[in-house]
């Protein structure tokens, strides 16, 4: 049975009645829990600023309370879906996997089998962002450095220790939240802050409006030896009109993000969850500029967590065909 969430820390009450096309997505609600919580990440992250307002449309769309609360990140958030304690969550697919198969280092030898995709979020590209007077403008001159990178249980703490061990990098990293770990740059506390999210990352926006900063990822060399060591990720490439940093796009790594759901949840909330989301291209648009990928065709970089039977019955209705083994 699902846990009631009370430290939510944003809680949208939708309209007294269903929104236009409510009735043919709200079923029959007997099942239906009282209120949903959506697992994000750090406040200054895109996970928090994409999640909220995922929530408050789904909570819109389906007149139900729906809110989205701060959390580690992707690690936390498959564990807090596999035990109940969060209605739906935001993930990573490595991270995704790792817990998948009991390898999650916040519930290690506990397999999140129960875990279910509802639809595709967007691309999370790993970037660093420092002080420009620290002389700091590549990976390479990380070495021996002092380095934030992200809450414990992120994307960003489970893979950068990884990348600086995969390309000879001595650095020193500490754990903090996005906004937190910026301020501690502008304070000198850290050398760079290393982040994985979904662009613009709001914190490095927000860092290149009050200081000069320089902001990079990868060269092309280094993209090259990071896909072959973890061929979970994928190369691709930061705009230059992202930030006004940029001079030209920089190459960098990604990983793609799914939001899930436990197994169990009703079939109709999360069709319902999954019409919201996946046809309210605009609205979510207006939420956070990485939602240009939250397109309903980008269900097949998906190849091993299966959809919940509610995201299956969305999709097949829309034309898309999802195969046996990612029916869950």
């Amino acid at each position: 049975m699902f846990k009631s969430t009370r430290n939510v820390f944003v809680s949208l009450c939708a309209g007294a009645a269903v929104a236009a096309g409510g009735a043919a997505i709200a079923d029959d609600r007997d099942d239906w829990p009282r209120s949903i919580t959506v697992g994000t990440a750090s406040q200054g992250g895109t996970y928090y600023i994409y999640g909220s307002g995922w929530a408050n449309l789904v909570g819109e769309e389906l007149d139900i309370n729906a809110g989205a609360e701060v959390t580690g990140g992707p690690v936390q958030n498959a564990t807090l879906v596999q035990t109940g304690d969060h209605e739906f969550g935001m993930v990573t697919m490595g991270p995704a996997l790792a817990a998948w198969e009991g390898e999650s280092e916040l519930a290690p030898g506990l397999e999140h089998t129960d875990i279910r995709a509802v639809f595709p979020m967007y691309q999370t590209a790993f970037s660093v962002i420092t002080l420009e007077g620290s002389g700091i403008e590549s990976m390479e001159d990380l070495d021996g450095k002092t380095v934030g990178i992200g809450p414990s249980g992120g994307t960003s703490d489970m893979y950068f220790p990884q990348f600086f061990e995969q390309l000879g990098l001595n650095v020193r990293t500490r754990n903090g939240g996005a906004s937190d770990q910026v301020g501690q740059l502008q304070d000198g506390l850290i050398d760079a802050f290393a982040f994985a999210a979904g662009i613009p990352i709001s914190a490095f926006s927000q860092a290149e409006a009050q200081t000069d900063v320089n902001i990079f990822s990868v060269t092309e060399d280094e993209q090259a030896q990071l896909l072959e060591a973890f061929p979970e990720l994928v190369g691709s490439t930061i705009p230059a009109d992202v930030y006004q940093t940029l001079e030209e796009d920089i190459h960098a790594i990604s990983i793609w993000n799914f939001a899930i759901t436990h197994k169990d949840m009703p079939e109709g909330l999360v069709y319902g969850v999954t019409k919201a989301v996946m046809e309210n291209h605009d609205e979510m648009m207006s939420i956070h500029g990485a939602s240009k990928e939250t397109l309903p065709e980008n269900w097949e970089v998906n190849d091993w967590l299966p959809f919940h039977p509610g995201a299956v019955r969305w999709f097949e209705e829309n034309g898309y065909d999802i195969p046996d083994d990612l029916r869950g």
